[in-house]
């Protein structure tokens, strides 16, 4: 679930992709304001992730990005480095020039040389123009990620205009393109001092994350950058060289980098929204309401998804700006291009409500004829000077079926009161040091960490339980 922090510049503008319609989003001032084109986030990035508030991992990310970026093949190409406040293991560059690594990735890097090698390989697909091949950067915002996995083909179509703002389409490299990055990624990082080797250690721990069903979070880094079995051994290859070229020691600075993070969020944030017992709690905004028993969530800066299991329904929050309740839901049947659309007053446990009921008119993307494309039963709900839309949709067929569940989730909504719910904290990566004769389990449990999590933890230090440790050696364990 990625972080849902309620901006009230993300207004009900989102329901559709309309021309010249973007994100509005303030660039914290630790970021530089460089007056290039790409060396800005993307507001549909920022509207997906939202931006990390971390000065000193901003920083870092800068220095390391503009010096890698001025020895690359295309130094103009390479304009900005983002990172963004999601849990998710990715890093991914957009073909406008911008590099982005998610919080969850650093959290996942052990050493300078590790976070090197990935952003060379970022790096890597500007200067080689792989994303420009593929597509333009006005397309990406409508991509792949279409309510992260959590909906079957058939409600993405039905649902289109709500779906398509919902999750950014990250590209996803052939296997050419991917073997060109990792070679850039070699040369890049090798050339600003780092063992490149590390990347290929980095795919390991990728591949462990994924295949462990304890872990906390799969890396949508392999989804957007497919691997192949021989990877590693020849990202290793290909280091054996450079390093042979170099003629001298490369950087791991392992140490360095443990400290730069610690301290570090890690794994959904709970200030931001989080589902427990199929009620989604919003800690910082102060409401909840019950999910549909069973139903799938996905949660972002903009919106909070939740889906039918089998994909034959949605529902989604999302702010309405505080324009009125009237002037809003008018701009919400227009967005969803309703028809005939029918609205009733009504008052949510002690909030004044709107409920709107329609058919939504658009083209079939299956047959391409124009027609009912899904039924809608939306509430807005006036909470002090915030509006936010339950918008609920399915098809028509069974919307007879899916109706009082969008109901029940909207009439569930109200203020959040329970101290022990309001007073949630994230985990943090936490730095500590080993002690003479420790192996990783034992280091862990001296920490406190149940056993459960020794894997995840193992993973996410880059090591196995039983690995020795020596004295002085830093490791990182979890905790608030």
């Amino acid at each position: 679930m990625l972080s849902f922090a309620l901006r009230s510049g993300a207004t009900l503008a989102l329901l559709l992709p309309l021309s010249g319609a973007h994100l509005s989003a303030s660039r914290p001032a630790y970021l530089p304001a460089l007056p290039v084109q790409g060396a800005q986030p993307d507001p549909q990035v920022v509207a997906q992730f939202g931006l990390l508030d971390n000065a000193k991992l901003q920083s870092y990310i800068d220095e390391k990005g503009m010096q890698m970026g001025r020895i690359s093949d295309r130094p103009a190409d390479v304009k900005g480095f983002t990172i963004v406040d999601s849990p998710i293991i990715n890093a991914f560059a957009t073909p406008d020039g911008h590099v982005y690594f998610t919080r969850g990735i650093m959290a996942h890097f052990n050493n300078e040389a590790q976070f090197s090698g990935v952003l060379g390989h970022e790096i890597g697909h500007i200067t080689a123009r792989h994303g420009q091949k593929q597509q333009t950067r006005s397309t990406i915002a409508n991509g792949a990620l279409i309510l992260g996995s959590i909906l079957s083909k058939r409600v993405a179509s039905i649902a289109q205009p709500a779906s398509q703002v919902v999750g950014l389409g990250l590209l996803k490299y052939g296997r050419d393109d991917e073997n060109e990055s990792d070679k850039l990624g070699v040369k890049y990082s090798s050339k600003i001092g780092y063992d490149p080797a590390s990347m290929a250690d980095f795919f390991l721990t990728l591949q462990r994350t994924e295949q462990s069903s304890g872990a906390a979070t799969l890396p949508t880094f392999l989804s957007s950058h497919p691997n192949s079995a021989d990877r590693y051994t020849n990202v290793k290859k290909l280091a054996q060289q450079a390093e042979q070229q170099a003629g001298r020691q490369l950087a791991v600075n392992r140490d360095q980098y443990l400290r730069l993070i610690d301290g570090l969020p890690y794994g959904d944030n709970p200030r931001e929204g989080y589902v427990e017992s199929s009620v989604f709690y919003h800690p910082d905004l102060k409401f909840q309401f019950p999910l549909p028993q069973g139903w799938k969530s996905q949660n972002s800066p903009s919106q909070f998804q939740m889906a039918e299991p089998n994909g034959k329904a949605v529902i989604i929050l999302l702010p309405g700006g505080n324009k009125g309740l009237q002037e809003t839901a008018q701009a919400l049947a227009q967005q969803l291009n309703l028809q005939s659309p029918q609205a009733s007053q009504t008052t949510i446990n002690g909030f004044p409500a709107i409920a709107i009921q329609g058919d939504q008119v658009g083209q079939n993307q299956q047959t391409g004829q124009q027609g009912i494309t899904a039924r809608t039963l939306s509430y807005l709900i006036q909470d002090g000077q915030n509006i936010y839309a339950f918008v609920g949709l399915t098809s028509p067929a069974d919307f007879e079926t899916y109706a009082p569940q969008f109901q029940r989730t909207a009439q569930g909504y109200r203020r959040l009161t329970d101290a022990s719910k309001l007073n949630r904290q994230p985990e943090r990566i936490r730095i500590r040091t080993a002690k003479a004769g420790q192996t990783l389990a034992s280091a862990l449990a001296a920490n406190g960490v149940p056993s459960k999590r020794y894997e995840e933890l193992a993973i996410v230090n880059g090591m196995k339980t039983t690995d020795k440790m020596t004295a002085g050696m830093l490791f990182k364990v979890v905790g608030k």
